[in-house]
């Protein structure tokens, strides 16, 4: 058997197409995991509807961070996003005959993109819930910056060590156990006048969001964004307004560090791809010893 270069790439050009054509590649599904372990987790439920964008939340942040306001009033009244030195920000969305102010802080996702991508580990899930940032570790790749679906991570640009900042949920607080289950909130859903933001275990707080939501049913999304958004998230939002037009991407339920394991793992499933590639080459190899190179000058040589 005779094989030329244009054979030869068409012979590539099936082989490849046959591997990444198993079943099994899918990167993400709809299906809804069973989250169950991740129910005692501390998190917070975020409700737009009951948010009159007070900023209260945002001010209590700033300070128990100890950021001042100096030669910066207009960006720490009214930050554009989150920054380095603001970790919580409260914008006002705008549409057709509809507004929502919307609270924009960490997710602290239930598997984080962010842990997953940093080469040192620090940034790490806590098994209470929080996802906490360790800057003694931190070698400045900002690889989570790029990792995080949410664009959470903010770097100290300005700064001469610099370092990466985001939300930890207050984890001094919420993770102290001499304090009653009561006591353990966050200073944002602390200082909210109109339980906008309350704090608790990650199943009650998916217990309360629907409680909300069938008690106004004609007012709220019927939908929880972070129940199972990317492998879930403890902090949880309830809207009136649609989440896309809001700023919440329609993530699937695969966490984001499980998507290239789903593609890998698909990829060599019942060794479809390593056999069609050694089949190929089978065929490549078995093919030199029936041609002449001298006498074909497209026949491959080896």
């Amino acid at each position: 058997m005779t094989l030329n270069r244009r054979d030869f790439m068409k012979l590539s050009g099936a082989a490849a197409g046959a591997a990444l054509a198993a079943p099994e590649l899918a990167v993400a599904s709809s299906d809804k995991p069973d989250l169950s372990r991740y129910d005692d987790d501390w998190g917070m439920l975020n409700d737009e509807y009951q948010c009159t964008g007070c900023k209260t939340c945002q001010y209590v942040c700033k300070k128990r961070m100890g950021f001042d306001n100096s030669g910066d009033i207009e960006y720490y009244d009214n930050p554009r996003d989150l920054n380095a030195r603001n970790y919580t920000v409260v914008k006002l969305y705008k549409g057709e005959g509809e507004y929502s102010y919307v609270k924009k802080n960490c997710m602290h996702c239930n598997d984080p993109a962010c842990v997953s991508a940093c080469p040192v580990r620090a940034l790490v899930k806590r098994d209470d819930g929080p996802v906490v940032y360790d800057p003694s570790k931190c070698i400045g790749c900002r690889y989570c910056m790029i990792a995080c679906p949410f664009d959470v991570p903010k770097f100290e640009y300005e700064s001469a060590t610099p370092e990466i900042r985001k939300c930890d949920l207050c984890v001094d607080i919420v993770t102290d156990e001499s304090r009653t289950e009561k006591d353990r909130r966050t200073l944002c859903s602390a200082t909210c006048p109109r339980d906008a933001i309350i704090t608790g275990r990650r199943k009650d707080l998916i217990k309360e969001a629907w409680r909300r939501i069938n008690e106004k049913p004609d007012i709220y999304q019927h939908h929880v964004y972070g129940e199972y958004e990317v492998g879930g998230t403890a902090v949880m939002y309830i809207s009136h307004v649609e989440f896309d037009k809001i700023g919440f991407q329609p993530f699937e339920a695969t966490a984001i560090p499980r998507l290239p394991e789903s593609i890998q793992h698909g990829i060599f499933k019942y060794w479809v791809t390593p056999l069609a590639l050694f089949g190929m080459l089978a065929i490549v190899r078995g093919s030199q010893m029936k041609c002449d190179p001298y006498e074909d000058e497209e026949c491959i040589e080896v």
